[in-house]
């Protein structure tokens, strides 16, 4: 909740520019101890407060945490630049794994305290306490505050626009920017992933959110590649790799003591491989305050839960929802009140939206909701959606074949029938009953796109992943969109119908528990014909089904090099193994990296590339699901 605005004024009007920098900072705090004054005296005595479940409590606010980036952290907690605002780091030390003792606060307020006698002592003593000369800092009387330990991790400005964005500058430095961005153009589309169809170095400011998307992918972009002088790539896969790990880990919404335990090892081996850097000319220290923010992310997320709960990146939302746009709808002359009036109005119509979906998801029921227990870190649970209507009421099999690329459709249709016909038969009498089996239909009704939802607390349903199957077309300007069948996660025990049962025994022959295929159709058998083709009143078929061509099954252990697990194409007698699976087998959406090589062939691209390449990586980065599945 807003509660105040802080002046941005830079005084220009003090000529000496250590002064002006003091005197900014001291209005700062000024402005801070008038807006957290009131804190004080109830977190001492206490104020009557109705908490979330309709009690009133007894309840003593205390400033439990700062959310900021660097610069602000150093300017709260009164520390210099190029210095830790939580621990007593050495500057040439910022670069070294090992603890360093935190600030104490009770010996800094001592230092604070002569401020109200002699100047120059005052000025001498901030500098033997490494401390910037401030008139009483704001949180010098809230009680129970420690503000050292109130700085928390920032994901905004210290992963993702921090250290992700040194580790991009570094690879590129090593391997070149045509050849990273030759592989960003050879990358097959997913839902989860952001395509950089003209690479990621001619970006000429990057988000955090493109950071974010950068780092799914970044993995992919080094594999395989040979570094300059012909040393060896493993230590900078692995740096990579650990320092990657890091940053997912850290923005899990949940955590355990063995999540956070991975976390920490992770930046153990980013340390002990990032002598590489050092190597190949890239570095010569490491002295970055942000990479040594990171040895602090395990105590902070064990005093003050996830790491996603002070984020930046929230405040600098609620910076244009609060005060960019209440100052767009100013006219400019007396905004301030002008602002807080748009904004009251605007809070009370959340208010009362809020209570009206309350009320509709609950009914006559006013008891407060039950709270779930969150539990150790689980990706979502996935529902698949399909529109009520086919994409194309039908498409014959030649069709099929030659425009969705399905050549052996009908064949593995009359598997499909024979299985779901004769569940007990053994493998041979199956090959005999689908050779004799009639289909007697030429076209079957298709859908160009799978969807997933996950419903949230009193959200509607939002769409967590999709899958687009659609062959080759045009839009309406009559320019061409490519053809794109994307890659998923088949899981044989998943969904609740009898077919599914059924079914797992042909589905353990192609693989064991998890398989990646590629989905090539996504169809229906007509309705007026399922009596025909399923004679016995109490066999019939899922609803939705799906022509998909597997891969290899995925391997025991990743390679130990990136600890990504490879799978290639399935082929048997020179043709790509294929089978026709029950759409709600499919538990999501699944991104393949391209086993690029030392060079990527001319001939592939984001679109090509799935038919052209024939062995893959499973990227383990896409989501959650597919860091705790393949991670």
């Amino acid at each position: 909740m807003l509660i105040g605005y802080i002046p941005i004024s830079k005084l220009t009007g003090i000529s000496s520019e250590a002064a002006r920098t003091r005197a900014v900072a001291n209005l700062f705090h000024t402005c801070m101890r008038t807006a957290l004054g009131p804190i004080g005296p109830s977190g001492e005595t206490g104020v009557d407060m109705m908490s979330g479940d309709g009690v009133w409590r007894r309840c003593h606010p205390i400033l439990a945490i700062f959310v900021g980036d660097y610069p602000e952290q150093a300017l709260v907690t009164c520390t210099y630049g190029g210095r830790c605002s939580k621990c007593e780091v050495g500057p040439d030390e910022l670069g070294e794994y090992q603890s360093f003792p935190l600030w104490m606060q009770s010996k800094v307020l001592d230092t604070y305290r002569l401020a109200d006698g002699d100047v120059h002592m005052f000025h001498q003593a901030c500098r033997e306490a490494g401390m910037k000369p401030i008139y009483r800092p704001f949180w010098e009387k809230l009680p129970l505050t420690d503000i050292f330990r109130s700085i928390t991790p920032d994901i905004l400005h210290q992963l993702l626009q921090g250290m992700v964005k040194h580790l991009v500058s570094w690879l590129i430095h090593i391997f070149g920017a045509a050849a990273i961005n030759a592989r960003c153009r050879a990358l097959p589309p997913n839902h989860k992933i952001l395509l950089f169809m003209k690479g990621i170095t001619t970006l000429s400011y990057i988000s955090g959110h493109e950071h974010k998307k950068i780092s799914i992918i970044l993995l992919g972009l080094i594999v395989d590649q040979p570094v300059p002088g012909g040393l060896d790539s493993s230590r900078v896969v692995r740096a990579t790799r650990a320092l990657l790990d890091f940053a997912f880990l850290a923005q899990y919404k949940s955590h355990t003591s063995e999540s956070i335990s991975k976390m920490q090892d992770h930046l153990i081996e980013f340390h002990e491989n990032k002598a590489i850097f050092f190597d190949l000319g890239v570095r010569t220290q490491f002295n970055l305050p942000k990479l040594h923010s990171l040895s602090h992310y395990k105590s902070s997320i064990s005093l003050f839960g996830t790491a996603d709960n002070y984020n930046t990146e929230q405040s600098e939302r609620l910076h244009i929802d609060l005060t960019k746009d209440a100052y767009r709808a100013t006219n400019h002359k007396e905004e301030y009140s002008q602002m807080t009036t748009w904004l009251e109005r605007r809070e009370k119509v959340q208010y009362f939206s809020a209570f009206v979906d309350w009320r509709q998801q609950r009914g006559h029921d006013l008891r407060p909701p039950t709270r779930i227990a969150i539990g150790p870190p689980r990706a979502y649970t996935l529902t698949v959606k399909m529109t009520q209507k086919p994409s194309k009421k039908k498409v014959t099999f030649d069709s099929l074949a030659n425009d969705f690329g399905a050549l052996a459709f009908q064949d593995a249709l009359a598997e499909f029938i024979a299985q779901l016909n004769y569940p007990g038969a053994s493998r041979g009498a199956l090959r005999n009953h689908a050779h004799n089996t009639h289909i007697p239909f030429s076209g079957v009704p298709v859908y160009h796109k799978i969807k997933f939802t996950a419903r949230g607390d009193l959200k509607d349903t939002e769409i967590m992943d999709s899958v687009q199957v659609r062959p080759e077309q045009k839009d309406s300007r009559g320019r061409i969109i490519p053809a794109r069948f994307d890659t998923v996660v088949v899981q044989g025990d998943k969904g609740n119908s009898h077919f599914v049962k059924q079914l797992n025994v042909l589905l353990t022959d192609n693989y064991s528990g998890r398989r990646i295929a590629q989905v090539r159709v996504v169809f229906q058998i007509p309705n007026n014909k399922i009596d025909q083709v399923f004679p016995s009143p109490d066999t019939r078929p899922p609803l939705y089904l799906a022509y998909v061509e597997w891969f290899t099954p995925i391997p025991a252990r990743p390679d130990p090099k990136h600890r990504m697990y490879k799978v290639s194409r399935s082929i048997q007698n020179g043709q790509r193994n294929a089978a026709i699976i029950p759409v709600e087998s499919i538990v999501c959406s699944v991104h393949l990296l391209p086993r690029f090589g030392p060079a990527r062939p001319q001939e592939w691209n984001t679109f090509t590339v799935l038919e052209e390449c024939h062995s893959f990586y499973i990227n383990p980065f896409t989501d959650m699901y597919s860091y705790l599945t393949f991670g």
